[in-house]
């Protein structure tokens, strides 16, 4: 599954795996974060490539701002809110 939604470029990217709860939660924290910021995000499963298995399938969900690791298991709003603006 990779989701892009309409609007602003991918600043966020939530890594993630269908039936994960903490991702549930991640992708509300994510999208609250991105509509105030005015950021677009995107969404990737792990389940359908091998890469993002190999290096992410003991932290998911993981968050990635500009492409860079920034969070894993839990996404803070504040912190990432800070990552967006700094």
């Amino acid at each position: 599954m990779s989701t892009e939604l309409p609007g602003p470029r991918a600043r966020i990217t939530l890594v993630s795996r269908p039936g994960c709860h903490l991702c549930d939660d991640a992708r509300v924290v994510i999208e609250a974060v991105a509509a105030r910021q005015g950021v677009g995000w995107r969404e990737l499963s792990i389940d359908d490539d091998a890469e993002l298995r190999a290096r992410y399938a003991e932290q998911i969900p993981v968050t990635l701002v500009d492409g860079v690791q920034h969070d894993f298991f839990r996404v803070s709003a504040e912190r990432l809110t800070a990552a967006l603006t700094s």
